[in-house]
C-alpha cells in the first residue's frame, strides 16, 4: 500500500529537504508531493485526493481538506495555531525526518480501516526457543538474523520474551512496540502500516523498541500473535521470533506458523535435562520435530540423537553482547 502525502509549507528549503529524504528512504511506502503557496495548495486539493496532508500553520486557513483522509499540522512553537489549525493533530516540524515519518505512519495506521495486513506471506518465519532460560536465545536469534542480512536478505527481529533484552543489543530511541500491541488488542487499524511506522533498523536488522511495561506483553493472545506474524511476514524476507522459555498458547501459535524452529541449548546440566524432558515427555516436540534444528550454543554437546539437524556454535568470550552475535553470525545455520 502506497500512501499519498502532501507537504504544504511556505519554507521551500524545508519542504524540499523533507521531500528528498522521504523519496530517498521511504519510496516503497510513501508517494510525496510538495507545495509552498496557498494557490498551489488549492489547485492540488481541488484536483487530487491525498491520504495525508502535512500543513504548515500559515497554509491551513481556507484550505478545503475534505479530500484529505488525515490532515495534520506541521507545528513549531512560534506558529499561530488558531482557526482551522487548532482542529488538527500536531506533528513537530523541527525533528528528525525518521520521527516525522514514524508519527505520520502511526497516526495513519490508526485511522486506516481498509485492511489489517497484506495477508500475502512471503517471509520465512524462524522461531528461536528453548525449554531453559539463559541459554543464549537472543544472541542466537540475532546471529541468525545478521547472517540473513549478510546473505542479502531483509530480516525483522521480533522479541516476544516476557522481559525483553533488546536494549542490550539495539538503540531504543524509537516508538515502543506497545503501540503495536494496543492496536492488536483493539482489533482495528492497519497493522502492517503501523509496523512500517515504528520499526527501527540497526546493522541491517529490523527491530522494535521494548514494551513500555511488563503487562503490555502479557495481553497478547495466540490470535494476536498470528495477526502480528502475518503482517510482519508480508514486508520482509525473514521474520526471526525470539520466544519466551514457556510452552503456552502464544508459543504454540508461533510453532504452528514457523517454517523453522531453532531449539537452543548450552552446556549447563540443567539446560540439557530440560531439553531431554521436552523431547521425551511433551507432545509439542513431535509436532515441530521435522522442522527443528538443535543449536548447541557456547560449545555445548548435548547428544542430539533425536535431531536430524544440528548446528554447533563456539563459545565467544566478550562482555559486549553485540560483538558475540556478530561473530556467531559467521557460522552457517543452514543444515
Amino acid at each position: 500500500m502506497l500512501i499519498k502525502i502532501l507537504v504544504a509549507a511556505r519554507d521551500c528549503d524545508y519542504t524540499g529537504h523533507l521531500s528528498n529524504i522521504i523519496s530517498e528512504r521511504y519510496s516503497d511506502v510513501i508517494d510525496v508531493n510538495i507545495c509552498s503557496t496557498e494557490e498551489r495548495l488549492k489547485e492540488l486539493l481541488a484536483s487530487q485526493r491525498f491520504d495525508v496532508a502535512l500543513l504548515g500553520a500559515g497554509m491551513t486557513e481556507g484550505a478545503d481538506l475534505r479530500c484529505v483522509r488525515l490532515p495534520l499540522l506541521l507545528w513549531a512553537e512560534e506558529d499561530d495555531t488558531g482557526g482551522q489549525a487548532s482542529q488538527l493533530k500536531r506533528i513537530a516540524k523541527y525533528q528528525r525526518v525518521s520521527k516525522i515519518v514514524a508519527s505520520v505512519l502511526e497516526l495513519f495506521a490508526k485511522a486506516c480501516t481498509d485492511g489489517r495486513g497484506a495477508n500475502t506471506k512471503r517471509a520465512q518465519i524462524t522461531a528461536v526457543w528453548s525449554p531453559a532460560g539463559g541459554v543464549g536465545k537472543t544472541t542466537v536469534s540475532l546471529a541468525y538474523a545478521a547472517r540473513k542480512v549478510s546473505d542479502g536478505k531483509q530480516a525483522l527481529y521480533l522479541n516476544l520474551e516476557s522481559f525483553s533484552s533488546s536494549p542490550a543489543y539495539f538503540d531504543q530511541m524509537g516508538r515502543s512496540v506497545s503501540a503495536l500491541f494496543e492496536m492488536l488488542e483493539a482489533q482495528e487499524g492497519n497493522i502492517q502500516m503501523l509496523i512500517r511506522g515504528i520499526r527501527c533498523e540497526q546493522d541491517g536488522i529490523g527491530y522494535f523498541c521494548r514494551p513500555e511495561n511488563y503487562d503490555d506483553m502479557n495481553i497478547l493472545t495466540g490470535e494476536n500473535v498470528a495477526v502480528l506474524l502475518d503482517a510482519c511476514s508480508g514486508m520482509t524476507d525473514e521474520v526471526v521470533v525470539d520466544m519466551a522459555s514457556e510452552c503456552g498458547e502464544r508459543e504454540r501459535q508461533v510453532f504452528d506458523l514457523a517454517d523453522r524452529v531453532l531449539l537452543v541449548i548450552d552446556q549447563t546440566g540443567a539446560a540439557q535435562i530440560k531439553l531431554a524432558q521436552f523431547t521425551s515427555q511433551h507432545n509439542v516436540f513431535e509436532q515441530i520435530r521435522a522442522k527443528s534444528v538443535l543449536v548447541e550454543n557456547r560449545g555445548a554437546a548435548a547428544g542430539a540423537s533425536r535431531f536430524s539437524a544440528v548446528v554447533s556454535l563456539p563459545f565467544i568470550q566478550s562482555a559486549d553482547a553485540s560483538v558475540v552475535y556478530k561473530v556467531l553470525s559467521y557460522n552457517s545455520f543452514e543444515v
